[in-house]
């Protein structure tokens, strides 16, 4: 295998590795693209000449079955065989492989214009750590982009994006994107299918990266064969990532809104019934407004779970903010908490019972004696499950200690 080094314009060699230090390292993931990947390759090339780049061509092979990686060889790109399947898996193991010190990594079909590889190699010389390609800034040719991406699926992703993670970014799936090497690795991408370009975005916004962005064009493909993208599958993919990335968006908000629906409605009925227009509303909606709450709570909970895992497992950054309420929020200040929710829901119900007794333990109305009884049984799973919580954040505080 052989690799391409321009040290000036004009002058093209095949060059031993260690000859010559390497700036820039194209990855182009490849899957059968025989049709396609040598065209590429010869822009890459012709674009390293014109700009006196010092770089390389690595071309992560996913399991090819056509001549993808002969052409490339004999084009003088390297090749890498990555045999774990998917986009992202194609993408990381060529950036592993990278030497360069800035990495821009492209699709292979033809798509995109590789002669704006200085634009954005002039953006990291600049400082920035991520820069993206906006393809609806640059232009998307007729036929490149299917309207269902173009008018639906990119514009609520990348907007579902921006809105979770407060992310500049307008073209979250743009395929052609550079970056430092070294941003990379602070990264720690996981994700091994589509939704690798959202994480990279995400991750560079999360941990305060400076991100900025290039107009790029879009071209259709030129392959014969259809695309590996499959819009529903990997657009859900991409929607899924995004929630599970932003627990304060998937549980966080639905949970604190539930549970202050929850409450305002179970003050608003406890005294009694109320009657709204010609509807009354009695203990049947108190006991869902009970529901509401401990849904909800349950709901807030799992977002400090989700986030304190995530931060143990080094997939979301420090939150200083998490760490300033766990000071406060402590293993026994939680029991005493816990309990004495606890201890007012029994009171609650030796409440009832004392109204029970008041009628001789026979039948009395059912509606002011379940009035209490639901608030007993809510104030005693309350109280549960902030004790068992509060011993569960404990565990997670002891891994990340």
């Amino acid at each position: 295998m052989s690799q391409l080094f321009v040290s000036a314009p004009g002058s093209v060699q095949a060059s031993p590795l260690a000859s010559q230090e390497v700036e820039v390292s194209v990855i182009l993931p490849c899957l059968n693209e025989a049709e396609t990947v040598g065209e590429c390759i010869a822009q890459i090339q012709s674009t390293f000449e014109k700009h006196g780049i010092s770089g390389e061509i690595v071309v992560a092979d996913n399991g090819s079955r056509d001549a993808s990686a002969i052409i490339a060889d004999a084009m003088g790109a390297r090749v890498i065989n990555v045999a774990r399947k998917g986009y992202g898996s194609a993408l990381m193991g060529g950036i592993e492989a990278a030497r360069g010190r800035y990495v821009v990594m492209g699709d292979s079909d033809c798509s995109y214009d590789f002669r704006d590889i200085p634009n954005f190699i002039a953006e990291l010389q600049d400082g920035c750590d991520l820069v993206m390609g906006n393809r609806f800034r640059g232009g998307i040719r007729h036929g490149a982009m299917p309207l269902l991406h173009r008018y639906l699926g990119n514009p609520v992703l990348t907007g579902l994006g921006r809105l979770f993670f407060k992310s500049e970014c307008g073209d979250f799936h743009c395929g052609l994107r550079a970056f430092r090497k070294s941003a990379y690795d602070r990264m720690n991408l996981r994700t091994t299918g589509m939704e690798f370009a959202s994480e990279m975005v995400v991750k560079a916004t999360l941990f305060g990266m400076r991100v900025s962005e290039v107009p790029t064009t879009l071209s259709p493909d030129a392959r014969s064969r259809p695309p590996h993208l499959r819009s529903w599958r990997d657009g859900w993919r991409h929607l899924r990532f995004l929630l599970l990335y932003s627990p304060r968006w998937l549980f966080l908000y639905p949970g604190t809104l539930l549970m202050l629906l929850g409450t305002a409605a179970g003050i608003f009925l406890l005294p009694g019934p109320r009657k709204i227009g010609g509807i009354v509303l009695d203990i049947h909606t108190l006991l869902y407004a009970a529901l509401a709450v401990l849904v909800g709570f349950q709901a807030v909970l799992f977002a400090l779970f989700t986030k304190v895992f995530a931060i143990t497992e080094g997939l979301l950054p420090e939150d200083p903010s998490l760490k300033r309420l766990f000071k406060i929020f402590t293993l026994e200040i939680g029991l005493v908490a816990g309990l004495s929710t606890q201890l007012a829901g029994v009171a609650c119900a030796v409440y009832s019972v004392l109204l029970w007794n008041g009628h001789g333990f026979g039948n009395m109305d059912p509606s002011s004696l379940m009035r209490v009884v639901v608030l007993a049984v809510g104030l005693v799973l309350l109280g549960v499950e902030i004790t068992l919580s509060s011993f569960f954040f404990s565990v997670l505080g002891l891994a990340r200690k």
